[in-house]
């Protein structure tokens, strides 16, 4: 018999940890060089100027936010989601190095600079645990192929994409191919934030059979009839935070979400609902099956169904605003409480039009190096030096090959114990 989970607040990450040693010094030394002079990898930038004078402070505090290199939400909880963090850095320009780097057993870091192009058209690109993709500005795209993560796959960001253009002319309906941007099967922690779904042959984003520890965030879902599902199981299982994303020239599905334990929707935009009169399959969100839904602070602009759900789902809604719209905005049953399992601060509904256009989709600044960590002294050039970096996935974590990420075997010798004891066992930070 399926239940319902029971658990409320789950456990905050722990460090996802191979070694077990510890912080090494390199890290720490670093770690406070990052936090005195460099900033997130995309930035900080003030929030656009909201609708209404009341939230404009609110919307401005919340974009410190927008570029956090850690996911938020259900991504976050039972040992949090790092990605490719600790392992190598690739950038990669074409199909080969994209489909190696991603499948490999190995963690990496796959900076993807460029448009790559897919072939045969509708094809796979099979991403395995521990992978980061992350587009370089707002440069990377995936042209004619899918992001495919296969059953049992953990631990995996997606960020900065645009994934574009399988549409099969003349099947609207999506129903002689199966070529989404994502599909995932019966995975756990992925997050998938500032990207770009557009025209592709079957769903957008499709998150299925009991996948746990979702949070998609801040991505652009565009041009398309069956945007974004969540489901095809009979379990009770999916927690998935949703938040930020801007639908836009979409018909349904946004989302549609069967059977999910938990499902938080807040500060999502719908807009330009593609209009062909049908009375049903035209609509905004959806929960079905017995899922347990929340939605928040989201606005709804010239949308027929904003929200609806089935008799045995739930569905609580607060805050929203609702704008040129018709149909259903249904309402029953208790949900849940988002806030018993994590923190988080919702922007005002009225300020979530501009917020979303201007910060959803891939970013010019998220994916790009920064400025060095290190400045060149009398000559010598910093990068001669002896600095590494040791799973770092924070603000200002290494992009790039000329700072290079310690191995497990390296970052064994280079504990404090190891590293200032040399030949005369040098210990000061024993106590006596």
């Amino acid at each position: 018999m399926t239940q319902h989970l029971d658990s409320k607040r789950l456990p905050r990450p722990r460090p996802r940890s191979r070694s077990g040693n510890g912080r090494v010094l390199a890290a720490a030394v670093l770690g406070l060089v990052t936090a005195l002079c460099l900033g997130a990898i995309g930035g900080s930038e003030a929030a656009a100027a909201s609708p209404t004078a009341t939230s404009t402070s609110a919307s401005t505090s919340a974009s410190a936010d927008r570029w956090s290199d850690r996911p938020h939400g259900f991504a976050s909880l039972a040992g949090g989601t790092t990605g490719g963090a600790g392992g190598k850095v690739v950038t990669v320009t074409d199909q080969a190095a994209l489909a190696k780097y991603a499948a490999a057993e190995e963690p990496y870091i796959i900076r993807v600079s460029g448009s790559i192009d897919v072939e045969p058209f509708g094809s796979d690109i099979v991403v395995t645990s521990d992978k980061t993709l992350i587009g370089v500005g707002d440069t990377g795209e995936i042209v004619h192929g899918e992001l495919h993560l296969n059953p049992g796959t953990s631990n995996v960001v997606i960020r900065n994409l645009t994934i574009r253009d399988s549409y099969v002319e003349g099947d609207w309906d999506g129903k002689t191919t199966d070529f989404d941007a994502i599909q995932m099967d019966t995975v756990d922690h992925v997050w998938i934030d500032h990207n770009r779904f557009t025209h592709m042959g079957d769903g957008l984003l499709d998150i299925r059979k009991d996948s746990q520890y979702i949070t998609v965030s801040s991505n652009r879902f565009s041009q398309h009839n069956k945007a974004f599902g969540i489901g095809w199981t009979t379990n009770v299982q999916t927690q998935i935070t949703i938040d930020h994303n801007w639908f836009t020239g979409t018909k349904q599905r946004n989302p549609s979400a069967d059977n999910c334990a938990y499902a938080h929707l807040y500060n999502n935009y719908l807009s330009a609902q593609v209009a062909d009169g049908d009375p049903v399959w035209t609509y905004g969100n959806w929960s079905r099956g017995r899922t347990r839904m929340v939605i928040e602070n989201s606005y709804y602009d010239g949308v027929q169904h904003p929200y609806q759900a089935d008799a045995t789902a739930e569905l609580v809604e607060r805050g929203s605003i609702l704008r040129n719209t018709t149909g259903r905005t249904d309402e029953w049953g208790a949900a849940f409480e988002p806030r018993e399992f994590y923190d988080y601060r919702p922007d005002p509904a009225a300020a979530v039009p501009a917020l979303v256009k201007r910060f959803s989709g891939p970013q010019s600044r998220i994916g790009v190096s920064k400025s060095p960590p290190w400045t060149d002294m009398s000559g010598f050039s910093w990068k001669g030096a002896r600095f590494a970096e040791y799973r770092n996935f924070g603000p200002g974590a290494a992009l790039t090959a000329d700072r290079p990420q310690m191995s497990e075997d390296e970052a064994r010798v280079h504990t404090v114990a190891d590293y200032l004891q040399g030949t005369d066992g040098w210990a000061p930070y024993v106590r006596h």
